[in-house]
């Protein structure tokens, strides 16, 4: 899995025997699981938290998973947090409906550690690319989170660890524009209380360190909206 792809997991299953399971090799392979076995549970954790991920068993006591899904999306705060269906049911019908709710992909049981692992994996660089350990390069910037070093053109970039993560994830989002309040949760962490202008600050020095390399003009401020980094030259 690599260290810069440990996940904050949340696990929504019923079964004590596959919660234990599932836990386990997930811990194993670096993620940190919070376990939930029923959908008012799941839902009071995320008022908490949000995960990277959520595992969702189809059948759970009260409120299916199916519906927890459709709920989930209909949060502002969920709607983009992937889920992956967990289930013991593999029909063509089934599968659609899971998706069509919502969900991003689905596993049918008994699977295997290594077939979860893959998923959650390949979920995570489809849906939070930021989360992976894939190196990134855009207009001869290029940022490696296994090494954690940054170039511009071949020459090293010194930044701080918010400027890092900052940097990493608007060029894992190019061509997006982000709000501050966004960027807060989504370089911050949800739930951190952070004054808006905060990104300001970062965004000044993150364009400081960019300048020997020329590359502060990657990151545009869009007025009234928020920041972008642009993959296109101006």
């Amino acid at each position: 899995m690599g260290a810069n792809m440990a996940a904050t997991i949340l696990l929504v299953e019923d079964e004590p025997g596959i919660q234990e399971l599932v836990k386990f090799n997930l811990t194993q392979a670096g993620h940190s699981v919070l376990c939930a076995d029923s959908a008012e549970m799941a839902t009071g954790m995320v008022k908490h938290s949000l995960p990277d991920l959520v595992l969702l068993d189809w059948m759970l006591p009260g409120m299916s998973g199916i519906d927890l899904a459709r709920k989930f999306r209909a949060d502002g705060r969920m709607k983009n947090v992937p889920i992956i269906m967990l289930t013991a049911r593999g029909e063509e019908r089934d599968k659609v409906l899971g998706l069509e709710t919502g969900a991003d992909d689905y596993i049918t049981k008994p699977f295997s550690p290594r077939e979860l692992s893959a998923r959650i994996k390949a979920v995570l660089r489809r849906r939070a690319p930021q989360m992976t350990e894939d190196k990134v390069e855009i207009r001869g910037l290029s940022l490696d989170p296994v090494s954690h070093r940054v170039t511009g053109n071949g020459t090293p970039v010194e930044l701080g660890p918010t400027e890092f993560r900052l940097l990493h994830f608007l060029m894992t989002h190019p061509e997006r524009v982000y709000s501050r309040s966004q960027l807060l949760d989504q370089v911050w962490g949800d739930h951190v209380f952070v004054e808006e202008r905060t990104v300001d600050v970062h965004i000044r020095r993150l364009r400081l360190a960019l300048e020997p390399t020329r590359h502060e003009t990657l990151i545009d401020t869009v007025r009234g909206a928020g920041y972008r980094l642009s993959a296109q030259p101006a």
